[in-house]
C-alpha cells in the first residue's frame, strides 16, 4: 500500500515523539512524480538506523495517486515535435501540431511517452477543447479532417486534443503492460498500474501540453469523452483535475459497490453464482486483479485495505458534491449488461441522482435490444450544450424519481420529472429474476424482446405511468425507464435520452 507522505493527519503538532519523527522520515522520502518501491526501501533503512519501529500497515494512509503540481508543470513534458504547427485543409481549415510527451515515470527509470495531436481553428486561438484518448499512435500520425460534432466545435472556436489511452500492447509495447501488472501485483502501489495512474495522467498531461501552446489555446472549458478505458480514465482524472469541466463516459465504472470494495459477503454470493468464471466482473475499477495479487502474497484484508484507501480518488460516486460545486456536467452510459459496469442494480439503489442513459441490453460486445433508442445523440448534445449554452435551446433532463406499487399481481410504475423539464416520451423495460450483479447470468441473460412498452403520460399529475403484469413464478423484478428530450442547436435537433434509476423489487 502506498504511503501518504503529505497527509496532515500524520503530523500531530506536539509532542514530537519517536513515532512523529518516524512519520517525518517517511515524508522526506517523497518523490515528485512517483512513490516508488525505492522510497519505501530507503524509509525502512532510515527507520532501522534511527532505531525506530516500522509502521503497521493500518497506520499508513493512502497517498495521492497524482501529484497535481507535477501534472500541471509543462517544463517536465520533455516535448518532441513530430509535426510542427501547420495549416490543414478540410471541411474547415485548421492548424494542427503533433508531439510526443513524457507523462512521467511509471516506475523508476521507465518513462511513459505518448503522442498528442492538437487541432485549432486556422483564424484564431481555440478557447478550451474536446479531449479524447480513444486514438492510436498510428492514427495520430495522420492529419485530422474533423467531421460531425468535432467540426461543429471547431466552427464555434473550440479546439481538439487527441492522445492515446490504450493498452501498450496494442501499439507494440506488451512488455510495458506485463511489467506494470507484475509490479502492481507485488506492491499494490497504484502508480505501477496503468489503469490507475498512466491512463488518467495521460489525459491530464495532454491538457498541460495544450495550454502550454499559448499562441494557439486560451483557457476555457475542457470536455472529455470516451468509452471503456476511455470512460474510466477521465472519470478518475476529473476528480483530481479541475481543468476538466465535462464528462461523457460509456461502459465504465461509476460507483463503489461492495464487490469493488472486496466485501466478503458480496464476494461469497458472487462466487456462488459463478463469478469466478468472468475475469472482468468483480474488479475494483475494471479487470479483476484479486487473484494475481493474492498469488503474489497479499491477503484478502490487504485487498480490502487497498480498495478502501484508494476509492475516494477513483469513483465519481464518492466525489459528487465537489464535482457539482465545480459545475461539472456529467452523463454516463454504463450499459445494462456490461462486464466492467456490472453493478447497475446496486448503483440505482444507492446513487439515483447520477445521470445515466441505460441502453437496453447494451455493453461491451452487445448489440442492444431491438427497441433500444437508436436515434439518441447524447454525446453531441452534451458537448454543444457545454461549450455553447447560449446557442442551445434546452438543458438536459435531470434524473426523475420512480415509485412502484403492487396490487393483485399487477405492478404500477410512476415516473416523475421536475415540473417544466420538457420530457417528451417514456418507455419502460423489465426483467424477472435477474441474477446478482457481476455474475455470468447477469451479463448474459438479456431483457426479453417482449419486456418493454411505451408509458402513458398523465397530464393532470405530470407523471409517466405503466402497468406490468407480474409473473406468478417471479421472485423479483428489475426495471427502468428511458425518456426523450429534444435539444436544438442552430436549427438542428438532437434527441437525448435519460433513464430513471435502475430499480430492483423483491416480490
Amino acid at each position: 500500500m502506498p504511503e501518504n507522505f503529505n497527509h496532515p493527519d500524520l503530523f500531530p503538532p506536539a509532542p514530537c515523539d519517536s513515532h512523529s519523527l518516524m512519520l517525518i522520515c517517511y515524508s522526506n522520502l517523497n518523490s515528485r512524480l512517483h512513490y516508488s518501491s525505492m522510497n519505501k526501501t530507503l524509509a525502512i533503512i532510515t527507520l532501522f538506523l534511527l532505531g525506530l519501529p516500522p509502521l503497521h500497515p493500518m497506520q499508513i494512509k493512502a497517498a495521492d495517486v497524482f501529484d497535481m503540481d507535477a501534472i500541471r508543470d509543462p517544463s517536465t513534458l520533455d516535448i518532441e515535435v513530430l509535426q510542427d504547427w501547420r495549416t490543414v485543409a478540410g471541411p474547415i481549415v485548421t492548424r494542427q501540431k503533433l508531439v510526443t510527451i513524457n507523462v512521467g515515470e511509471i516506475w523508476p527509470g521507465q518513462d511513459y511517452r505518448l503522442p498528442v495531436r492538437m487541432v485549432v481553428p486556422s483564424d484564431r486561438r481555440a478557447r478550451g477543447f474536446h479531449l479524447t484518448g480513444g486514438n492510436s499512435p498510428r492514427n495520430l500520425e495522420r492529419e485530422t479532417r474533423p467531421r460531425g460534432i468535432d467540426l461543429q466545435l471547431l466552427q464555434g472556436g473550440v479546439g481538439l486534443v487527441m492522445t492515446v489511452v490504450q493498452e501498450p500492447g496494442s501499439y507494440g509495447e506488451p512488455e510495458l503492460s506485463g511489467r506494470s501488472e507484475a509490479l502492481f501485483a507485488k506492491s499494490l502501489d497504484p502508480h505501477y498500474k496503468i489503469q490507475y495512474w498512466a491512463w488518467p495522467a495521460t489525459l491530464m498531461r495532454a491538457i498541460t501540453t495544450a495550454y502550454a501552446e499559448t499562441d494557439h489555446f486560451e483557457k476555457g472549458k475542457v470536455a472529455v469523452t470516451g468509452g471503456s478505458k476511455n470512460g474510466a480514465s477521465p472519470s478518475m482524472a476529473i476528480i483530481h483535475d479541475d481543468r476538466m469541466t465535462a464528462l461523457h463516459a460509456s461502459v465504465s465504472p461509476i460507483w463503489d459497490s461492495p464487490l469493488r470494495l472486496c466485501d466478503p459477503k458480496a464476494w461469497d454470493r458472487h462466487l456462488a453464482e459463478g463469478g469466478q468464471q468472468r475475469g472482468f466482473s468483480g474488479g475494483h475499477f475494471g479487470p479483476n486483479f484479486n487473484r494475481r495479487a493474492m498469488d503474489a502474497g497479499h491477503s484478502w484484508e490487504e485487498l480490502q485495505n487497498f480498495a478502501k484507501e484508494i476509492s475516494d480518488q477513483v469513483f465519481i460516486s464518492r466525489n459528487l458534491p465537489a464535482l457539482r460545486n465545480r459545475g461539472v456536467e456529467m452523463l454516463f452510459h454504463p450499459g445494462t449488461h456490461d462486464m466492467v459496469a456490472y453493478d447497475i442494480a446496486w448503483g440505482g439503489r444507492h446513487h439515483p441522482s447520477i445521470p445515466l442513459y441505460l441502453g437496453a441490453n447494451s455493453g461491451h460486445g452487445k448489440k442492444g435490444h431491438e427497441k433500444m433508442e437508436r436515434d439518441q445523440q447524447n454525446k453531441a448534445a452534451l458537448l454543444l450544450h457545454h461549450f455553447f449554452p447560449d446557442s442551445v435551446s434546452e438543458s438536459f433532463l435531470a434524473p426523475p424519481t420512480m415509485k412502484t406499487k403492487i396490487n393483485n399481481q399487477k405492478l404500477t410504475v410512476t415516473v416523475r420529472f421536475a415540473p417544466g423539464s420538457g420530457d417528451e416520451s417514456g418507455r419502460i423495460w423489465w426483467m424477472n429474476d435477474r441474477a446478482r450483479d457481476g455474475s455470468p447470468r447477469y451479463l448474459n441473460e438479456l431483457i426479453p424482446r417482449e419486456n418493454t412498452k411505451e408509458m402513458d403520460f398523465d397530464s393532470e399529475n405530470g407523471v409517466w405511468t405503466a402497468e406490468i403484469m407480474i409473473d406468478s413464478d417471479a421472485s423479483r423484478i428489475d426495471l427502468f425507464s428511458n425518456h426523450r428530450k429534444t435539444i436544438k442547436y442552430r436549427g438542428n435537433s438532437y434527441p437525448t435520452y435519460l433513464s430513471s434509476p435502475y430499480t430492483r423489487i423483491e416480490l
